[in-house]
């Protein structure tokens, strides 16, 4: 996008933004985008703040490059959105869309996935103390 694309998103989204009168979510798809220059990171910067300010409870983005995710991250440290706004690298990530959506529409956050451990079928005190009654114990959870 050039500077000017970038000027006239921007007039677009403040004069839209003016009728908002609760929160709402923004789902951005920017695949085709190529990383911006100063000026183009300035208007996206601005962009979020003014967003943000209209009530804007969560973003999510969504680029096809880890160097355009890292720049946007930036981005939103220095406009200060980053607990709101999440980027998604539709190039590491094929279920970009499921993401992005469990981010806007329920808070579940993409940064912060954690592999659930599964619970151990023995305390301490109970664990097997040979490798065949670990392995019976294996076969027959329940015993």
């Amino acid at each position: 996008m050039s500077a000017e694309e970038m000027a006239q998103w921007l007039k677009e989204s403040g004069q839209m933004l003016v009728d908002v009168c609760e929160s709402f979510s923004v789902f951005v798809d920017m695949r085709t985008l190529v990383p911006l220059d100063t000026a183009g990171q300035a208007f996206i910067g601005e962009g979020q703040r003014l967003y943000k300010r209209a009530g804007m409870e969560r973003s999510v983005v969504i680029l096809k490059s880890p160097v355009i995710v890292m720049q946007f991250k930036q981005i939103a440290i220095s406009s200060g959105i980053c607990d709101y706004e999440r980027y998604i690298d539709a190039s590491a990530e094929p279920s970009w869309e499921q993401i992005g959506l469990d981010w806007i529409l329920n808070g579940v956050d993409p940064d912060k996935k954690q592999i659930a451990k599964a619970p151990s079928r023995h305390s301490v005190s109970e664990r097997p103390s040979s490798p065949l009654t670990s392995a019976l114990s294996f076969l027959n959870p329940f015993k």
